[in-house]
């Protein structure tokens, strides 16, 4: 039997000719990442440990993001302590505010994320990166600190489901519809534990940035990691943005998955999840009634980037958000605001009536920056809306893509562009 790509990056980490799914092995990392919020409690695991320094300090990747800029005294605590462990262990890749974005946009965005690595952060969204053909997961603060330690991680060899993608997506379509899609097909636990792997000639006709949404919500379907193949593409994006090595691993012909879906992503329509799981997924055309609401955000590890903030610029401009909705749009990084600017997309969302944040994860986790009250709802391209998830355990999120999401801004409850007059 053959191996999945998953598990041939597994095997050479590991020093292993062949590994099979439910294997127990040791692998060494290449990037170890944390943030704000789990990286104190790795250090803190660490300083137990009584080790002397960290492995190596330019594979480990320190952002400050969920609570950044500092939104009070206990954040500003958190942020202090990993900055005093980076400045002591002279880790190369700690971002402070003004070179920080949110984790899992910046890391590729620097190259320091390639095809074939293997790589662990305490967040479960690490999983982006197998955009790029990498095998990244997130791991707890515990692993994290080991990982800092040793270079090493113990892992279980996942099993795997292929996802065979066929046709172009149409208009206002984007990777978020492709994974809500998915997640709403085989439920939150669909994948546990599992590799889920996307191929076919569909995947030609997805963007880096769709790429990046479907791998960064692998783990809302359960999965252990999400991966895509190399193609020109990818590789033109590795070459942009990274002087870093990297290696092409395929599957073999006989690799063995436990399921394998097809989709042709001609025949998706704009998806939302309605609360209180990403599964409980409703397309554009099954939603019969209004849903008002009271807030928009778009941003987010899932749908911060540059695409992003165009397709949303879109369709806000020449438009203006509903009365009494409030709009928050936050660029995930420093260059996608850069960017945005440069483009003119900033005017765009402050003429339209929204406010637009320095980059931060903010509102996702219910940080700060757009937490919700008792029975408001948010449409949110972020990746989660579970009960109390951005505020009030009464409170609603929908979450969509930005198109969706811009197009609720302007109606004032969940609407497309393709309904906007």
């Amino acid at each position: 039997m053959g191996m999945t790509m998953t598990q041939k990056i597994l095997a050479a980490h590991a020093g292993l000719d062949k590994v099979e799914a439910g294997q127990l092995i040791e692998a060494n990392l290449d990037l170890v990442l944390g943030n704000d919020i789990t990286s104190p409690v790795a250090i803190k695991e660490m300083e137990k440990m009584k080790v002397d320094g960290v492995f190596d300090k330019d594979k480990i990747a320190l952002v400050p993001d969920h609570f950044v800029p500092n939104k009070d005294i206990k954040s500003a605590e958190h942020c202090k302590c990993v900055r005093e462990f980076a400045y002591r262990n002279k880790i190369t890749n700690y971002f402070e505010v003004g070179e920080m974005g949110i984790e899992h946009a910046l890391l590729p965005e620097k190259g320091l994320t390639v095809a074939g690595d293997v790589i662990i952060g305490a967040d479960s969204h690490t999983c982006t990166y197998g955009a790029l053909g990498a095998f990244s997961t997130g791991v707890g603060s515990t692993d994290m600190a080991a990982g800092m330690a040793t270079g090493k991680a113990w892992f279980k060899v996942p099993s795997a489901i292929k996802f065979n993608l066929t046709g172009k997506p149409s208009e206002w379509v984007s990777g978020k519809d492709v994974i809500l899609h998915i997640i709403g097909m085989i439920g939150v636990d669909g994948a546990l534990y599992k590799s889920m792997e996307f191929v076919g000639e569909g995947v030609a006709n997805l963007t880096m940035d769709d790429r990046f949404t479907i791998a960064n919500m692998a783990i809302e379907a359960g999965g252990k990691n999400g991966i895509f193949p190399v193609d020109e593409l990818a590789a033109a994006y590795m070459k942009e943005h990274s002087d870093k090595p990297y290696t092409v691993y395929e599957a073999d012909a006989d690799a063995v998955y436990e399921e394998e879906y097809t989709i042709d992503l001609s025949t998706l329509r704009p998806t939302i999840a309605f609360p209180h799981l990403p599964e409980n997924t409703k397309t554009i055309d099954e939603i019969k009634e209004d849903i008002v609401i009271d807030q928009v955000v778009i941003g987010s590890c899932t749908n911060g980037r540059i695409d992003d903030m165009r397709i949303a610029a879109k369709v806000l401009q020449g438009r203006h958000i509903a009365k009494g909705i409030r709009c928050i749009v936050i660029p995930a990084t420093q260059a996608v605001y850069l960017q945005a600017m440069e483009e003119g997309l900033l005017k765009i969302f402050v003429e339209a009536g929204a406010v637009v944040s320095t980059p931060t994860c903010g509102p996702c986790l219910g940080g700060y920056m757009g937490i919700l009250a008792q029975g408001e709802r948010c449409v949110s391209t972020t990746n989660r809306n579970f009960v109390g998830r951005m505020g009030h355990v009464e409170s609603e999120i929908y979450l969509a893509s930005p198109a969706v999401a811009a197009a609720s801004a302007v109606a004032g409850k969940i609407s497309c562009p393709c309904r906007l007059d």
